[in-house]
């Protein structure tokens, strides 16, 4: 383990605990909307330090409620809680025992996380205000951040700011990494239905065929990108499913494609769904086809606030040391349902240091450890380092 300079002791002897309770979840994975036991394991943990909680926002989300002294400042904490839908390839002791579930992407360390910032904050309450520990459910394409938000999260709880967290394998245990402004990419899916009509394969100018059609418009996308857009506007359109036919002799009536956009602005997003769907129809209708286009936005881009990320960085700084936090990172095309809160709150979401995937024990597939990978595992190293973060981030605000 790679050990900060300024971890907080009490957190650093409740280690091994959180380490249990990270391992405990990452063997019970669920799923955006089923984190049902989860969210048992957070509200069991935060009743027994006595902190008072709210469950049931979002479906299955929990926020827990620290006050102390007489200040109305307020500030809110978030952790991630669901699991994907991968097939782990791990064989150690606390690799999942659900079938198709896993948590590829550290989700359960993000919760471990929160939980012991939470314990020392109950216990020592050297802040002046109101802490708000949000247990998320469904970051996974579910939106649970908004689903939270609809449900009242920041109407019942007013926070002057909200920060987020996430593990980034490949950056080395005890750093961290954070940028103002845009950090991820929005995120956005298509999907395309080409109506051509069927024939025989063998009489192919008796019928339209949706297969070289489909072609021709996902040639003609991928100059949306590189002919269309502002070469200074950072934008992805990437195809990831082909579906069409069933036989070898025969042409099919119908060809779909699907896939993602990823954008860091609104405007290169309007201007590519415009032209993918112009592209698709005007293409089909020189083929005698017709097309369905359907292009759907789920998460929007997530921009750090310039000011809350400035506090974020001093506090990360004064833990790790200047040399341990990248202030410039190159943003990702990855996407984070953040993003919905730091709409309505200023705020900040960091990335802390994961490591190259030395850490796994024995028993880890032979895949990389990285996000969304049947060999990923969080790194339990991190457990103190991210609540010594939270807590020193919430003593600092409401000082």
């Amino acid at each position: 383990m790679v050990k900060p300079m300024k971890l907080i002791d009490p957190i650093l002897q409740f280690h091994n605990e959180l380490q249990t309770i990270r391992r405990d979840l990452h063997a019970h994975p669920e799923l955006s909307f089923e984190e049902q036991r989860t969210a048992d394991v957070v509200a069991q943990k935060l009743t027994e330090w006595n902190i008072p909680i709210v469950r049931g926002m979002g479906g299955t989300g929990v926020v827990g409620i620290i006050q102390n002294g007489s200040s109305p400042r307020t500030i809110g904490l978030r952790a991630d809680m669901d699991a994907l839908p991968v097939q782990e390839i791990n064989t150690f002791p606390h690799v999942s025992r659900h079938p198709g579930k896993m948590h590829a992407c550290g989700h359960d360390g993000h919760v471990a996380m929160l939980l012991g910032a939470a314990r020392h904050l109950s216990q020592q309450r050297h802040f002046d205000g109101t802490v708000y520990l949000i247990f998320q459910p469904a970051e996974e394409g579910g939106g649970g951040a908004r689903k939270m938000m609809d449900d009242g999260l920041f109407t019942q709880y007013p926070m002057d700011a909200v920060f987020g967290m996430h593990n980034w394998p490949g950056m080395p245990v005890g750093s961290f990494g954070v940028t103002a402004g845009p950090m991820m990419a929005s995120s956005n899916e298509f999907d395309l239905i080409i109506k051509g009509k069927g024939s025989h394969a063998a009489q192919p100018h008796m019928g339209i065929d949706p297969i070289m059609v489909a072609m021709q418009i996902a040639q003609a996308w991928q100059t949306i990108v590189s002919r269309n857009c502002n070469p200074l506007d950072a934008a992805v359109l990437s195809i990831t499913q082909i579906h069409a036919g069933s036989a070898t002799n025969v042409l099919p009536d119908e060809a779909k494609m699907i896939g993602t956009v990823r954008t860091f602005k609104r405007e290169p997003l309007d201007l590519i769904e415009r032209r993918m769907q112009e592209v698709a129809r005007h293409t089909a209708a020189a083929y005698g086809a017709e097309i369905a286009f359907r292009f759907q936005r789920n998460y929007p881009p997530l921009i750090n606030h310039a000011q809350e990320t400035q506090f974020a960085i001093d506090v990360m700084q004064g833990l790790v040391g200047t040399d341990q936090v990248a202030t410039q990172i190159e943003p990702t095309m990855g996407a984070e349902d953040f993003a919905f809160m730091l709409q309505e709150k200023p705020g900040c979401y960091v990335f802390i240091g994961n490591g190259e995937g030395e850490h796994r024990a024995a028993g880890h597939g032979m895949g990389p450890c990285n996000l969304h990978n049947p060999s990923y595992d969080f790194n339990d190293a991190l457990l103190p380092i991210g609540a010594t973060y939270w807590v020193r981030l919430v003593e600092a605000w409401l000082r």
